[in-house]
């Protein structure tokens, strides 16, 4: 069986190849900040993909990506061009697609298209933001079109973000410009200055289960969107002109504060950033360094609230060690084994665990449901950075969004295996505190707050 390229090493086939983007003194001069992507000349830096799963070109091998990025080129020249410093796409072939991978980042990007053309911009390899003719006489009415350009297209029927909030469209023949900010699969647009998409995750239209597929198991992870991936601009049918293409990578602490929001109400901060104050349990495993909280090398227990919670939203920023291990104790009872007698202990671990200590089981991987449900891996950011994390308790359920991606959603009542086949008696618990569940590694936690839920 074909041995797959890890997801922390995706980037290693696009990184070889990858072309210079402009250089400072091209004609094409980006704002402060930022880069081109396209740098007014050429295709340097790009190649062409469709609309197909970047999980399964990015698992290739170095050779078997080469075969198929040089492949693209040939489709590429003929259906793209440079005319004035405009990238310019007959309305076929495939995508433009950049050779490097973004994960957290601002993109600017202007287009100017015809009539019945129906286009778009995919992040990270996924479809899409929605570019179309929103005229009566485009013939898409049915279908969205006369809400206009900008939404998540592809999400499904009713979820934020699919229709755009106004309508934004310039007339055909003008320029049109778009500034998205996309950190995990949370997802801002501007289109030509207006708010259309706010805070929307952006769905992967390639983790949706087939129409009239089984419902997954209970143990079944879930499928985000990458944790990296591409900018591609499609083709469909109609001539498209891009220009002034940028983009700024987004760094960690911005994206987390982008993440938090400023809409703080019903949230209650549980840890002062002083002291232990309103917390119980071994708390000298534990001290408060830079308004954190230190887990104490070679001290373990679990410290919690002395509030109890039934139906919560926590928000919190974590920084783990190489090989770091810790958990948050869900409706914690305050005694025994936060892991087996709490409802949960939602994992805290270094995704790159198994390179420091060794194999795990899917059920212990960072933000799991421990040894009961799997979460989706990839999508911390590297050790010495600050990750943002929220969990939503509500009766059975628990949804856990790591860094703007929700990398688990799972109802625990259905759960019926487990790891090692040992008993989890809490898992059924309506209420209880909240928690640390220190494994005696040196792991921070910071910026704790918690709403209410009814």
């Amino acid at each position: 069986m074909k041995k797959l390229i890890p997801l922390s090493l995706f980037l290693c086939p696009i990184l070889v190849l990858a072309a210079p983007v402009a250089k400072k003194d091209s004609a094409v001069k980006p704002p402060k900040g930022f880069t081109a992507l396209f740098n007014g000349k050429n295709l340097a830096g790009w190649w062409g993909a469709s609309t197909e799963d970047p999980r399964k070109w990015m698992a290739l091998s170095s050779e078997e990506f080469k075969k198929k990025h040089d492949a693209s080129v040939e489709d590429i020249n003929q259906h793209w061009r440079v005319e004035k410093g405009e990238l310019v796409n007959d309305g076929h072939g495939l995508y433009a697609t950049t050779e490097k991978n973004f994960r957290d980042y601002e993109l600017l990007i202007d287009y100017k298209t015809v009539p019945k053309a129906d286009s778009g911009i995919y992040l990270k390899g996924v479809p899409q933001v929605q570019i179309w003719d929103w005229t009566k006489e485009g013939g898409k009415w049915k279908i969205g079109a006369d809400k206009g350009s900008g939404g998540l297209w592809n999400n499904s029927p009713g979820a934020p973000g699919k229709d755009p909030r106004v309508r934004a469209d310039k007339p055909f023949g003008q320029w049109n410009h778009f500034r998205i900010i996309q950190c995990g699969s949370r997802t801002w647009v501007w289109f030509n200055g207006k708010l259309v998409v706010e805070n929307a995750i952006l769905e992967n239209y390639f983790g949706r289960r087939k129409p009239n597929a089984p419902p997954p198991a209970a143990t079944e992870p879930i499928a985000p969107l990458p944790p990296e991936g591409p900018i591609q601009l499609q083709t469909h049918g109609g001539e498209i002109r891009w220009k002034n293409i940028f983009i700024r990578e987004i760094p960690a602490a911005e994206a987390n504060a982008l993440l938090r929001g400023k809409d703080l109400k019903g949230f209650k901060s549980v840890f002062n950033g002083k002291d232990f104050k309103g917390w119980a349990g071994p708390l000298d495993c534990c001290e408060v360094k830079d308004r954190a909280i230190v887990w104490r090398e070679k001290k373990g227990g679990t410290i919690y609230t002395k509030e109890q919670y039934t139906n919560f939203v926590a928000r919190l920023e974590f920084k783990l060690p190489p090989g770091g291990n810790n958990g948050l104790a869900i409706r914690y009872s305050g005694q025994s084994n936060a892991a087996y007698d709490a409802m949960c202990e939602c994992q805290v671990l270094d995704d790159n665990y198994e390179k420091v200590r060794g194999k795990i089981d899917p059920r212990q991987a960072h933000g799991s449901a421990y040894a009961m449900v799997p979460a989706a891996r990839g999508y911390q950011r590297p050790i010495g950075e600050w990750n943002y994390q929220e969990v939503t308790v509500t009766g059975p359920t628990m949804k856990v969004e790591l860094n703007g991606t929700v990398i688990l959603d799972c109802d625990l009542s259905k759960v019926t295996e487990f790891m090692g086949n040992h008993a989890h008696p809490g898992k059924d618990r309506l209420s209880g505190h909240f928690g640390f569940a220190g494994h005696s590694d040196p792991v921070q936690f910071r910026s704790i707050s918690i709403k209410r839920l009814k």
